[in-house]
């Protein structure tokens, strides 16, 4: 992400500490922003296209195999866990470089163990899956 961008996003957002009062306006811009950051996430990360790829695949799998409200739950929290993760991946290499444009060896380590966090969360996530969609899946194709 360029300087420019980072300038145009940083004089969007609130720099002094004083507490504003409510304002529904004010409200709706943060989810504008949140869905700026989203947006800029997914043009800028290729993970983020493979986990959209996963996501439309397990949420296609698990309305057409009819699962359980239950295993929905557990469906939702492990997509969300990846996604929340690859956001915050994200968000965290767009500060490293900011803050190192050089190559560091500690900023190198520290990208490393944020994109590490997200391929747990992936690994689970998938496990999830598996455990949920397989054995119906399995008695789907089966009984064919």
């Amino acid at each position: 992400m360029d300087q420019a961008v980072v300038r145009k996003h940083r004089s969007t957002t609130q720099s002094d500490a004083t507490a504003r009062a409510f304002s529904p306006a004010a409200r709706l811009r943060s989810f504008v922003y949140a869905g700026r950051g989203i947006g800029t996430m997914l043009v800028s990360q290729h993970n983020a296209w493979i986990h959209a790829a996963a996501t439309l695949s397990v949420v296609g799998l698990g309305l057409a195999l009819g699962i359980p409200r239950l295993e929905w739950v557990a469906l939702v929290i492990a997509i969300v866990s990846v996604w929340a993760a690859e956001a915050i991946n994200t968000a965290f290499e767009f500060l490293c470089d900011v803050a190192s444009p050089e190559f560091h060896p500690l900023v190198e380590a520290a990208k490393d163990v944020a994109a590490g966090g997200v391929l747990i969360c992936a690994i689970g996530a998938s496990l999830t899956g598996a455990l949920i969609l397989g054995p119906p899946l399995v008695s789907v194709l089966f009984s064919i």
